[in-house]
């Protein structure tokens, strides 16, 4: 068993004012009262059954005893305090561990990690693409971002931003001979299709155009292929606004139609509750919503958030 400890207050008040000589001016900078810290030193002295100091002429005067226990007190707290400033500087540096799905990491977050890289030097940031929902208790990550409805029972859940469903291409499909004239013409381009047809189907209809039967062109199982066929020429994809922002703003993708449909599940920031707080993980969360932010901020400017059907 741990042998017994002096309480860590009586400790504090014996040293501050050993330092000081002074129970008044170690009260000040303990912010307690005088009698407070003179009633600490007593019980302290009590406890221990030796005498620390000795009041003459309303000095205070530390004994032989008292000055040999205080080199003692002031090395545990000072390897108190450095341990402590150890520690949070760990919570502030150090790795931090990203899981997020291949979709996000490729067509998201990988353009911009030298931007976060630069501007936190002190953060060794981990990105692990994984299709699973991670374990926080089981698993060595410390922040998800991921897709949903944004109710995982115990984490905290920030939402990236709200996204929309846009019909997007290659800019040199808009110039070409096959050029778009309207979403009502959309069946007569080479359509890129997610998992099944009916996303494309849905989309029409919720732009007001029913019955669409749209049965032509590929279908791929990753939002990122498809993206990636849409800027290689291939075709009109249908993009969710995150997944589609970068390559909108940087001329790779353009809007094949105004037009677009709000989604219920997007992206969501996600740590367990106890952590969401730490420095290091407040840092890249803060990040991740201000660059989306700014991405809402440019689409704009595009057309691509104001010219929506609901």
């Amino acid at each position: 068993m741990r042998p017994h400890l002096p309480p860590l207050n009586a400790l504090k008040a014996f040293e501050a004012a050993a330092r000081h000589e002074s129970f008044t001016r170690a009260a000040e900078e303990l912010c307690v009262t005088q009698g407070a810290v003179s009633h600490q030193v007593k019980a302290l002295e009590a406890e221990l059954s030796i005498k620390l100091f000795n009041r003459e002429r309303q000095r205070l005067i530390i004994t032989e005893a008292g000055r040999d226990y205080l080199a003692v007190i002031r090395d545990a707290l000072d390897r108190i305090a450095a341990g402590t400033e150890r520690l949070l500087q760990r919570q502030s540096a150090g790795v931090l561990t990203v899981s997020t799905s291949p979709d996000f990491a490729a067509k998201w977050l990988v353009h911009r990690l030298g931007h976060f890289a630069e501007a936190n030097t002190g953060i060794d940031l981990r990105v692990s693409a994984t299709m699973h929902h991670v374990d926080f208790a089981r698993e060595e990550v410390d922040l998800a971002v991921r897709h949903g409805d944004g109710n995982w029972p115990g984490l905290d859940a920030v939402r990236l931003c709200a996204e929309r469903l846009y019909a997007v291409c290659s800019p040199k499909l808009l110039s070409s001979r096959r050029r778009i004239n309207g979403v009502a013409n959309v069946l007569k381009s080479p359509l890129i299709h997610l998992d099944s047809r009916s996303e494309w189907t849905n989309w029409l209809s919720g732009v007001g155009i029913d019955d669409a039967g749209v049965m032509h062109g590929p279908v791929l199982n990753r939002a990122s292929m498809v993206i990636d066929a849409a800027i290689n020429g291939q075709g009109i994809a249908l993009a969710r606004t995150t997944l589609a922002a970068w390559d909108l703003l940087n001329g790779r993708l353009a809007l094949a139609f105004p037009e677009s449909v709000p989604l219920s599940k997007s992206y969501w920031i996600v740590c367990p509750k106890a952590t969401a707080s730490l420095p290091k993980i407040r840092t890249f969360r803060d990040w991740l919503l201000a660059e989306a932010s700014n991405d809402l901020r440019q689409l704009k400017s595009l057309g691509g958030v104001s010219k929506t059907r609901r």
